[in-house]
């Protein structure tokens, strides 16, 4: 593989696109060949893979797609960065990804909720040691929809995917208002929150972690994590960049290959 076009620090260029999305596919079949035990990714610039001509909405999506998977879960969590330690940990996982806000209500229906929980479920025992994962899911609408005043989607998919999820043994509640679902006295008790879309979830998620997060794909039949930031391009090359964020997606790659050899499992 080769770069097509000049490169420099910070400088996008439409013609090294290719390259980009080309070293995502070595890496994800040597993932998938067991050459390599997990996909570590760093920050990609979405905006100059989309103007190659390619509809490229970020790892998470292209991933799903490589994989033959027709739904994945990003998932990021990280240590609190407030707070006496032993700092605990926040996980926050979306039903939906980068989608426009407006086309958010639309996306959402049982089928889509009930399957993010069953692989939350599935991939915190495989890659997380957690034997009966505890997850609280948001509303999507101000109070829940208070009753159906304020929104349907609680009522008509929201509801029935927790209760679907229930009777197949899946410890799931809510749905909570998301205004107040991440209340930090709860993070013991709760594993995972589960948001309706990314900026209801993430939000509180960075504002806890402070930068140290981790962006996991929940999902596939690979390992992958990622920062949890983007791409900085005014401070490349200058020697500024915090590595926190990849010291822990590292850090947590290494966790999830030693998880998943110790219960046995082949992911997802």
């Amino acid at each position: 593989m080769d770069l097509l076009g000049e490169h420099a620090f910070g400088k996008l260029n439409v013609q090294n696109a290719q390259y980009v999305l080309e070293l995502l596919d070595q890496a994800f079949e040597l993932c998938r060949s067991q050459q390599c035990q997990a996909m570590v990714t760093a920050p990609l610039q979405k905006s100059v893979i989309n103007d190659a001509g390619v509809n490229f909405s970020g790892h998470t999506e292209y991933l799903a797609a490589k994989a033959g998977v027709s739904q994945v879960v990003m998932m990021l969590c990280g240590d609190v960065q407030f707070g006496s330690p032993p700092r605990p940990i926040l996980r926050v996982a979306l039903v939906t990804t980068h989608l426009a806000l407006q086309d958010v209500p639309r996306a959402i229906n049982q089928a889509l909720v009930a399957k993010c929980i069953a692989i939350i479920d599935h991939d915190l025992k495989s890659y997380f040691g957690i034997t009966h994962p505890k997850i609280r899911v948001a509303g999507l609408n101000p109070h829940a929809g208070e009753s159906g005043y304020l929104g349907q989607e609680e009522i008509l998919h929201i509801t029935p995917a927790i209760q679907e999820a229930s009777a197949r043994g899946i410890y799931v509640t809510g749905p909570y208002p998301a205004d107040t679902m991440f209340d930090l006295k709860s993070l013991a008790e709760v594993d995972v929150f589960l948001a309706m879309y990314h900026d209801q979830g993430l939000a509180p998620l960075k504002f806890a972690t402070f930068g140290t997060g981790v962006n996991v794909t929940l999902g596939l039949p690979i390992i992958r994590t990622s920062v949890d930031h983007g791409t900085a391009l005014d401070i490349a090359g200058r020697n500024m960049a915090d590595s926190s964020s990849m010291y822990a997606a590292l850090k947590l790659a290494y966790d999830m290959v030693q998880k998943n050899r110790r219960y046995g499992t082949s992911g997802s």
